[in-house]
């Protein structure tokens, strides 16, 4: 099978088994898991892939996390909220100097995550126990990561090479 076919055939039937998950089983929001599973492919796939797609997404939860715990303490109004946030965006690219953070946009997608997170579930950041949207976030990040590598392992274990179908053509 063609690389793009036995992707779509894993990623479509991963994606549905992701939705149900999260709609029963794991309570995250799926459009997480669907980021992370993205963030995952455009950082390269494999392992290297998947370790540097969660180290940057958790990196983005931890500075959004604590960007809104600065925002709840200091007094949620619309310009300590835009200090806050210019600083935790500041943070996000001081953060890829780090070796396995340097791709910027993969700890954006971490911090956006968890604000969209917290605004979705309406649970604030100060909330104590599984419910806190950072930990919903990270664990959502980590699923869509997982979800991601296994899309991948499946769909190169369906692809056949151009080489191995030639010679099978030719042995017919």
């Amino acid at each position: 099978m063609k690389k793009l076919d036995a992707y779509s055939v894993s990623i479509g039937v991963l994606g549905a088994i992701d939705t149900f998950l999260t709609a029963t089983v794991i309570l995250v929001p799926v459009w997480v898991t669907f980021i992370a599973w993205a963030s995952f492919f455009i950082l390269g796939g494999k392992s290297s892939g998947l370790k540097q797609s969660i180290a940057s997404n958790l990196t983005g939860i931890v500075i959004a996390s604590l960007t809104l715990l600065a925002i709840t303490a200091l007094g949620a109004n619309p310009f300590i909220a835009a200090v806050c946030v210019g600083l935790g965006s500041a943070a996000m690219v001081q953060a890829s100097k780090a070796t396995l953070l340097t791709a910027i946009p993969a700890i954006v997608w971490g911090f956006a995550s968890t604000v969209g997170t917290t605004v979705a579930t309406g649970v604030p950041i100060t909330t104590v126990g599984l419910t806190n949207p950072g930990l919903v976030a990270a664990a959502a990040m980590i699923l869509g990561g997982l979800f991601g590598y296994l899309s991948e392992f499946w769909g190169d274990a369906m692809t056949t090479s151009e080489v191995t179908a030639v010679s099978n053509q030719t042995r017919a």
